[in-house]
């Protein structure tokens, strides 16, 4: 007679298990190879660039959702993933939840840059062709004295990573279907509803967002966009689909 043991990922259904073991992965061959793979540094080339940015490549929009910026990061998101991922998976099944993650991955990304274009339309309204150009050419390893071309700078060479976008899908669909469920959120002591739990997150995310906190490099918009986006694909699958 033997005696089985099971991992933490045993029960886990398909998708969410392969999407935390994916991630997992990418983020030790980033680790193991000090940020660069194949003589590449992994984030430029993988992380999501302004449009725009001479370091944007179209696969950016898929992979940026794969690549953390610190071990943290890649914990949390796929802690939500893990836990808020799979009764959507069990109860919508692996291809639709799939289906969901990826465009809700997507949408925030594509409202990011939304974002990012009204911000880059106003900060070239105050450079020159040339100052725009001298930063497309050198300000990824330049700091400028004029504030509006390091802030182009920053537009076009720091990148987006993470799968924060897609976890905010989750976030919101969870509170959609289960709003009652109660979730204890470190370091609150007492359990909150999900419904309650999305507003307030919610709300937070957009206030940071649009006050910009100095030091603050969290893309609060894309983590928007993700509530948005899951929240009308929700809406539109509940009256197209059923199980939704």
């Amino acid at each position: 007679m033997f005696n089985q043991r099971y991992g933490p990922l045993e029960s886990t259904p398909t998708v969410v298990k392969n999407l935390v073991i994916i991630n997992a992965l990418f983020f030790l061959v980033k680790f193991l190879g000090n940020g660069m793979f194949l003589g590449q540094d992994m984030d430029g080339l993988l992380g999501l660039h302004y449009l725009t940015s001479p370091e944007f490549r179209p696969w950016q929009l898929v992979t940026h959702m794969f690549m953390h910026g610190d071990i943290w990061h890649l914990f949390f998101n796929m802690f939500g993933l893990f836990m808020l991922g799979a009764p959507l998976e069990y109860r919508w099944g692996s291809q639709r939840f799939l289906t969901y993650y990826m465009i809700c991955g997507l949408g925030a990304a594509l409202i990011y840059l939304g974002v990012q274009a009204l911000d880059y339309a106003q900060v070239v309204a105050q450079l020159s062709p040339e100052q725009v150009e001298m930063v497309r050419r050198e300000g990824q390893q330049y700091v400028f004295n004029d504030s509006a071309m390091n802030h182009l700078a920053g537009l076009y060479f720091i990148d987006l990573v993470g799968a924060s976008g897609a976890i905010f899908g989750v976030l919101v669909a969870f509170g959609m279907l289960y709003p009652n469920v109660e979730l204890m959120i470190f370091p609150l002591p007492i359990p909150i509803k999900a419904k309650y739990f999305v507003m307030l997150y919610g709300a937070y995310e957009l206030y940071s967002g649009l006050v910009r906190h100095p030091g603050d490099n969290v893309a609060h918009f894309a983590h928007i966009g993700g509530l948005v986006v899951g929240f009308i694909t929700v809406m539109t699958w509940r009256k197209r689909l059923p199980y939704t």
